[in-house]
């Protein structure tokens, strides 16, 4: 063997099978061909049948060349796999030459650095987790025994050990050729409406039903859909049977023959009305399937997808329970479904009037500069202008077709200031109430016929 270092490096390369048959270098030192491992994807090769190996006498390092080229879509590994074993043994009084030392320090380091290699790759604690339980602490990341944790999943217990997890199944829905099951998915096989427990991973290939299926042993039976109805179809028929054996102890033996054929007929019709009682039960699911994909019922803000983690269909609705008011998806956007009555005017009908707020002088609200009603002591129309109330359009009016007459009041009841360079006219005599002002700006004039 050549004398060199053993330096500090992961003895461990992977490489893509684009360069084919290589070489595919390695820049760990070894001491001979044997102390690596190569596989291709995940089958270990074999020595010389497969690959063949070149070691640089100067460093240890080397390569390896394929017996047969690899393609891009194949995986190279290459990994340190001395065998853990001493086959030298230095004999009393023999020669201590520093190359047999070398050679065996050599090796005890290569097999040091190929744990070390392969403790990465496994599953442990964090340095920082509390002490093992074999140094007074509660960490044990021993594994539960083989028998119990066989087809289960790894969960963890309070303390953060392993345990074995709850057999829980992935629900797949109906089974399908050319589909990667792993283990624990559920399928239904929708000849039938059995239900399979997958315990072994696989691709699905061939057809239904799954009983005749070439990976039937890959699957556990789960609900047998057949043996289910049976046992339905037992029971409604046991029922009835009861029910007419009631009905018959209290007849007479001479109806004894007609109470047989009554027997059959109800049995019959048990029969008729379960497979109508199933027939409206699995309408009755499509139906609630349906209007739950519309109707998504209350959420705090506003959905991206149906109830089944489906894209949302134009026209379903909500209850948003953050603003607390119904919502309706456009087909891009959710917008309010309805808008409440109150505070809006109302249309008698499409062809009719609008309903505008009407009451006395007595009932006018607190006025808001805008606001528009009906005075129905005064019987007009009149607005507010951010100063007083005043007569809205109408102009004259007459007895007839005719608008000949215009009317005003005859006492000032509340202060009023004409518009700035504005002229006001009035039909008199006009009284103005004790106290209340009416104030004509400078510039404009206020004349009463």
């Amino acid at each position: 063997m050549a004398d060199y270092n053993i330096t500090a490096v992961t003895r461990r390369v992977v490489y893509t099978g684009s360069a084919g048959v290589g070489p595919y270098a390695f820049t760990f030192p070894v001491i001979s061909q044997t102390d690596i491992a190569v596989y291709k994807n995940s089958t270990k090769l074999t020595l010389t049948t497969n690959y063949t190996v070149t070691i640089n006498g100067a460093n240890g390092t080397g390569s390896v060349t394929l017996v047969v080229a690899a393609t891009g879509s194949d995986r190279i590994t290459i990994i340190g796999a001395r065998a853990i074993e001493r086959t030298t043994d230095f004999v009393t009084a023999g020669d201590l030459k520093a190359s047999s030392l070398n050679e065996q320090l050599d090796a005890s380091i290569i097999l040091i650095q190929q744990l070390a290699e392969e403790n990465k790759r496994t599953l442990k604690a964090p340095q920082f987790d509390p002490a093992a339980v074999e140094d007074g602490g509660t960490l044990s990341m021993v594994l539960p025994i083989s028998t119990s944790r066989a087809g289960k999943t790894l969960a963890f217990d309070t303390d953060g050990n392993p345990v074995v997890g709850e057999d829980i199944g992935n629900w797949r829905g109906n089974w399908a050729a050319g589909v990667a099951y792993t283990v624990r998915d559920l399928v239904k096989d929708s000849s039938n409406s059995n239900v399979y427990r997958v315990n072994t991973a696989h691709t699905s290939s061939g057809t239904t039903p799954i009983s005749s299926n070439a990976d039937v042993a890959k699957f556990d039976l789960v609900i047998d859909a057949a043996a289910a109805a049976a046992s339905a179809a037992a029971a409604a028929a046991s029922a009835s049977a009861a029910a007419t054996s009631e009905s018959n102890a209290s007849t007479s033996a001479s109806n004894a023959s007609t109470s047989a054929s009554n027997a059959s007929t109800s049995a019959s019709n048990a029969s008729s009305a379960q497979t109508a009682a199933e027939s409206a039960r699995d309408a009755t699911l499509a139906a609630y399937d349906s209007f739950d994909d519309r109707y998504l019922g209350a959420k705090a803000s506003d959905p991206s997808v149906d109830n089944d983690g489906n894209a949302l269909v134009g026209g379903s609705l909500y209850f948003n329970s953050t603003d607390g008011i119904m919502k309706i998806w456009t087909g891009s956007a959710w917008v309010a479904a309805y808008v409440s009555s109150s505070g809006f005017v109302s249309q008698t009908s499409l062809t009719g009037a609008a309903q505008i707020p009407a009451s006395t002088t007595a009932n006018r609200p607190t006025p808001v500069t805008g606001q528009f009603r009906f005075n129905t002591t005064l019987t007009q129309f009149e607005g507010y202008n951010g100063t007083a109330w005043g007569a809205v359009g109408g102009g004259a009016t007459g007895g007839g077709t005719d608008a000949i007459f215009h009317e005003n009041d005859q006492t000032v009841t509340s202060n009023y200031t004409i518009t700035t360079s504005k002229n006001a006219g009035t039909f008199g005599p006009i009284t103005v109430d004790s106290g209340v002002v009416v104030t004509v700006p400078s510039g404009s004039t206020w004349s009463i016929v």
